[in-house]
């Protein structure tokens, strides 16, 4: 008679993550997390408005396979704030109907998921909710968003989630005495697109060449006994990462930290 042995294997399950609206329960996981996240402090208004959803709309990832104690307590959210195309910092890079005062953008304040549960596309879910929201926006245009430049893991994942960056803010951020710069990204909903397309760069190359061959020639030909020691210089385009001088200070305050 064949023996056979019974072994007792223990199946390990996975989190099971849901996404909700964050609420007014979630104040004190929210402000805990904030502060243990981010390098800056905000202030008790900013948690208000999300939890009660004055002027911020936001999303928060529970662990439902958690005990029922903390299978709705946050993992990870996200918050942002609508604000209109014309009066936001990126209207230069946008390409809309200046004359629809209705139209939209959206920002992303902060991002954030607590250590145990990196690497899970925590992260990734988060950003998906808010560009599906975006674009069920009619009047949204596109999503943005600060980065700091040295958080690196934070900038892949924008890159990998389509986020375009176009443009380099130095000094940006002024965190504990010290100046940081700022990468901004920017994902186009809706239609809405950079005011110049990538053929329209191409164009725009060729365009400022030809006058730069132009001008070295028309010099030449006026002074063909004068050396020309350099190159004229032309003004950036500004669509590629501009040099842009501007700054955040960020003490007890702050908004547009992504931490992931």
């Amino acid at each position: 008679m064949p023996y056979y042995s019974m072994v007792n294997i223990k199946v390990h399950r996975g989190p099971v993550i849901a996404y909700r609206p964050i609420q007014p329960s979630d104040l004190a996981i929210l402000e805990r997390t904030h502060g243990e996240l981010f390098p800056i402090r905000y202030e008790p208004e900013f948690f208000q408005n999300v939890v009660n959803g004055q002027d911020i709309v936001s999303w928060g990832a529970v662990d439902r396979s958690r005990s029922d104690e903390q299978s709705d307590e946050l993992v990870g959210f996200v918050t942002v704030r609508i604000i209109p195309a014309k009066d936001s910092e990126i209207e230069d890079l946008l390409s809309f109907d200046a004359s629809r005062t209705d139209q939209t953008l959206v920002y992303i304040l902060t991002l954030g998921v607590i250590d145990s549960y990196r690497n899970l596309g925590i992260a990734s879910s988060l950003i998906h909710e808010v560009t599906k929201y975006a674009s069920n926006l009619s009047s949204c245009r596109a999503v943005y968003l600060h980065v700091i430049s040295y958080n690196n893991p934070a900038i892949h994942l924008y890159k990998k989630m389509s986020f375009q960056c176009v443009r380099r803010l130095y000094n940006f951020y002024y965190i504990n005495g010290q100046h940081f710069d700022s990468y901004l990204f920017v994902y186009y909903v809706n239609g809405g697109r950079s005011p110049c397309s990538p053929l329209e760069l191409v164009t725009l190359f060729f365009t400022y060449a030809r006058s730069g061959f132009k001008l070295m020639a028309a010099k030449l030909w006026k002074n063909d006994e004068r050396k020309i020691s350099k190159w004229p210089k032309y003004k950036e385009s500004g669509y590629l990462l501009p040099t842009v001088q501007s700054k955040r200070i960020l003490t007890n305050e702050g908004s547009g930290c992504q931490f992931v």
